[in-house]
């Protein structure tokens, strides 16, 4: 037994004895060592962040704390990355991978959080429904309670602000842009048994309410037709036919049938890595685009 803690007890040193060691070269000019011991840093994983962020509240280099950074940011992306994969693999439920984006930029949201809020949202709105409303009536409840009583607000897509793409920040601040607050408003629908789905119109994020008749009385008919009308999740404003066949008269785009298929989440959440991407153009931030870019790569919706 002695013997056994003893090899334990020096085992524990020489591993701490290499984590000092490692550490030491971090701040190392020459990048061939430097990306070597960064390489087995990562490879050791999450638990030796403690010992990086306490590096970093002592060390006085600029320099060697933005390495840190990212040592750190590597560590956290490396399991998001996992956790990612085993989403697209097993649920591809929607709210799940809202969460799941919202770590990349915050790896230490609580998901609790963001349930609570949707559920509360939730239930709030079942409460005001009934079997007896109208398609555009369900709708006016969920938009009184969302946009009204809750005071969801929304703003214009701005690529400066990554938080307005999170839902963890969407739901926190009562702000979002057609992106976050319409992902919100889909995971509200699945929950309430609203039939209303992203559609893939040009330059926009809308959705969609589509008529569960059709497909059974009508199942060759163009997609469009499918659809009773649709809905801006920026402010919840309902939007005829018409009004989008003027739409794509303004584009000069052809409305072909593509646009009116309704998007599944995966393909909804690789919008969401594709919009998010956009915020992080700048040289100092290029490697987090190509992270990004490098998750969407994974779907195949």
């Amino acid at each position: 037994m002695f013997r056994y803690l003893n090899k334990l007890r020096n085992l524990l040193v020489q591993e701490n004895n290499e984590i000092k060691a490692l550490l030491h070269l971090i701040d190392d000019p020459d990048e061939d060592i430097y990306n070597t011991v960064s390489d087995k840093i990562i490879s050791i994983g999450k638990e030796i962040i403690p010992n990086l962020e306490h590096l970093w509240e002592t060390v006085g280099s600029e320099s060697t704390q933005e390495r840190i950074e990212l040592l750190i940011h590597r560590l956290h992306f490396r399991d998001l990355n996992a956790e990612f994969e085993e989403w697209i693999n097993n649920s591809g439920e929607l709210l799940s991978g809202s969460i799941i984006v919202a770590k990349y930029h915050y790896p230490d949201i609580q998901p609790t959080q963001v349930f609570q809020e949707i559920e509360k949202l939730r239930r709030n709105i079942w409460l005001e429904l009934n079997n007896y409303l109208t398609p555009m009536e369900r709708i006016n409840v969920l938009n009184s309670i969302f946009y009204n009583y809750y005071k969801q607000n929304g703003v214009e897509i701005n690529y400066d602000i990554p938080d307005h793409f999170l839902i963890n920040k969407t739901l926190e601040h009562k702000l979002g842009n057609s992106i976050s607050n319409g992902i919100v408003y889909l995971i509200l629908c699945h929950l309430l048994d609203i039939p209303v789905k992203a559609v893939n119109i040009p330059r926009q994020f809308l959705l969609a309410y589509f008529d569960e008749q059709f497909e059974v009385l009508n199942p060759s008919g163009h997609p469009s037709q499918k659809i009773l009308f649709y809905i801006d999740p920026f402010s919840g404003q309902m939007y005829s036919h018409k009004d989008i066949e003027s739409y794509f008269k303004r584009l000069a785009v052809p409305p072909t049938a593509s646009f009116f298929r309704p998007m599944n989440n995966l393909r909804v959440i690789q919008f969401l890595l594709d919009e998010l991407g956009k915020c992080f153009d700048n040289e100092n931030n290029q490697y987090k685009s190509d992270e990004l870019a490098q998750l969407s790569k994974k779907i195949n919706p």
